[in-house]
């Protein structure tokens, strides 16, 4: 469908435009930037193209089941599974993860993740901050930003995309909020909706070409639409407009039907639902192939939930159901961006919004614990075969070096080409604003 306006408006904006009348025409695609800003953007990123696919394991997995098997723990603390060697000496994860340990020399896992709060929420996962803080202060997500700061790499590609999936827990299934960047910035969602606004819908290309009876269309947005800032300019906007919806860049990605069957074999399809508990799991390995799709075609930030490890009740059960999945798909990954050529200029970041209770509980489970968790890391030119922290005999707090969520934000910012020191973005009162309260890229990682 090619709407441009008119019509009565539905879901309308302060000003009376219809959101799906806005999004027919492409607008969402390139974030509300003019040409001038897209090219600026572009030449301050040296043209390059980077990328981040993020990881939410949904519900927070826990820590000690992981990366930091705890042998010497009490029975009630130490679980049920058992460490294994990895292809670098001396770091040892957990036997659910033979894939992973083969590839240990590319992965970096932080066993000693802080500043997590008691929410579930991917919030600090997309961003570094809460959802408390989001509330108080509109705090953008990591994939907002990228979108404000670096625009598309491509005039027909989102720079912004999420995969995430509907979940019982609503709150999960939030892609990253663009906050007090506006709706220009938020994550473009190739549901039905979504593609219908990407392709053509019995719209010929001549009447695309028709500029003439396009720019009356666009004069009359520019008498009505946008004060704040998603539209600034009705030429570049026509450009974007032609470009998504003539492009077949961002649909192709989404079509598995045209990946070599050898390689979507490799990533696995996912598994049966795990229905024990309150939060069913859904697994589609096909996710990270997906994901990787998109970024190879100009996409800068893919988000995407992964289960549910809310694993208050029959913990162990819930990890030998889960696990497998991450193993074998983020493997298949890894594999994947560096056979593809881009590991060293696409982030992962794979890990949950907090870590698990040490002691097991009555249901054989692990509730809720902030106090400390765990994150996997790859690509984007960190240095790999690293377990970077530890925690004590118990897994209860840090005992070798904490490392922030923010600590690791800084560091993905910095594999991006940002300088997260220094760059501020103007809020909507028009004060720059930091990206991060603590802009220090881990050392062990650069």
């Amino acid at each position: 469908m090619f709407t441009l306006y008119g019509g009565i408006p539905n879901r309308s904006f302060c000003d009376k435009v219809g959101r799906r009348d806005f999004l027919q025409i492409g607008g969402l695609a390139m974030g509300g930037l003019n040409l001038p800003q897209i090219l600026q953007a572009q030449t301050a990123a040296g043209n390059s193209h980077k990328g981040i696919i993020m990881v939410f394991l949904a519900g927070g997995p826990p820590h000690q089941d992981m990366w930091e098997i705890k042998t010497d723990a009490p029975s009630e603390i130490r679980g049920e599974f058992q460490p294994i060697e990895t292809r670098v000496p001396g770091i040892r994860i957990c036997e659910l993860f033979p894939h992973l340990a083969e590839r240990m020399d590319q992965l970096a896992v932080i066993r000693s993740v802080v500043g997590n709060r008691n929410e579930h929420s991917p919030y600090m996962c997309y961003s570094g901050y809460s959802e408390q803080d989001f509330r108080i202060k509109n705090r953008p997500s990591l994939g907002a930003f990228l979108s404000k700061i670096m625009g598309p790499s491509d005039l027909s590609v989102p720079p912004f995309v999420s995969l995430s999936l509907e979940t019982s827990h609503r709150p999960w299934a939030n892609p990253g909020e663009p906050g007090f960047l506006g709706r220009a910035h938020t994550a473009f969602l190739p549901d039905g909706t979504g593609i219908a606004n990407m392709t053509l819908n019995e719209v010929s290309l001549e009447r695309l070409g028709d500029r003439k009876t396009l720019l009356k269309s666009l004069d009359r947005i520019r008498k009505d639409i946008d004060t704040s800032g998603v539209l600034n300019s009705v030429d570049s906007f026509t450009d974007q407009a032609l470009g998504v919806l003539t492009s077949s860049k961002v649909v192709d990605a989404l079509d598995l039907e045209k990946e070599v069957p050898t390689l979507r074999k490799k990533y696995g399809q996912g598994g049966p639902i795990f229905k024990s508990g309150s939060h069913p799991a859904n697994w589609h390995t096909e996710q990270f192939l997906v994901a990787r799709r998109l970024v190879q075609a100009g996409v800068r930030c893919v988000t995407l939930n992964f289960g549910t490890w809310d694993s208050h009740n029959k913990n162990f059960d819930r990890m030998r159901h889960n696990a497998p999945h991450v193993d074998l798909g983020i493997s298949a990954l890894v594999d994947d961006l560096k056979d593809q050529g881009l590991l060293d200029d696409i982030s992962v970041i794979v890990w949950g919004e907090f870590g698990r209770t040490p002691k097991i509980n009555n249901n054989i489970g692990r509730d809720h614990w902030p106090a400390v968790s765990c994150a996997l890391m790859a690509g984007g030119g960190i240095r790999p075969g690293q377990a970077i922290g530890s925690t004590n005999r118990l897994g209860e707090v840090p005992k070798e070096r904490p490392v922030h969520c923010q600590e690791i934000f800084s560091t993905l910012y910095q594999n991006l080409g940002i300088d997260v020191r220094n760059t501020t973005v103007l809020d909507q009162q028009g004060r720059p604003q930091y990206l991060l309260d603590i802009r220090k890229p881990l050392p062990e990682l650069s």
